[in-house]
């Protein structure tokens, strides 16, 4: 099982908005960029927005950034699109037949290594700014489309 794809559409969101923010950002625009259904689109704006990641009004067109690309960090949208609960990245499997020293032990031993893990990739996250995805981002001075 893999992280929600909402993280990945979360970050190509808004650097769009970073790269089109002269623009006029609608959902079938924004849609039409993520090559998906604008409810999708819709979804993610309103979980981003939520965390103030974004600026949306009912009833006018368009979307913006409610932040500084700088100050919006890939961890925000990790925790804003709900992409997994704290200490919850990897799933332990249930019921290991506790007769058997393996099954025994096996949750308890491996527990701490991917709670270090989810931390260590979340201090990545912390790290990277969407402003930082903006600037990789190649012909980035040509028109949105």
């Amino acid at each position: 099982m893999s992280i929600s794809s909402r993280f990945s559409v979360g970050i190509h969101l808004l650097t769009l908005l970073g790269l089109n923010k002269d623009g006029t950002n609608t959902s079938e625009f924004l849609a039409s960029s993520v090559n998906t259904n604008p409810v999708v689109v819709r979804k993610i704006m309103g979980m981003l927005k939520k965390a103030g990641l974004v600026s949306v009004r009912p009833g006018v067109a368009g979307a913006k950034l409610g932040k500084e690309l700088s100050n919006i960090t890939l961890y925000d949208v990790y925790k804003a699109v709900n992409v997994v609960k704290d200490k919850e990245l990897f799933s332990l499997h249930g019921n290991p037949n506790p007769q058997c020293p393996v099954g025994k032990n096996i949750q308890h031993t491996i527990e701490p290594i991917f709670n270090a893990a989810q931390l260590a990739m979340e201090k990545v996250l912390e790290n990277v700014t969407i402003e930082d995805i903006v600037k990789d981002i190649p012909n980035t001075d040509s028109n949105i489309h």
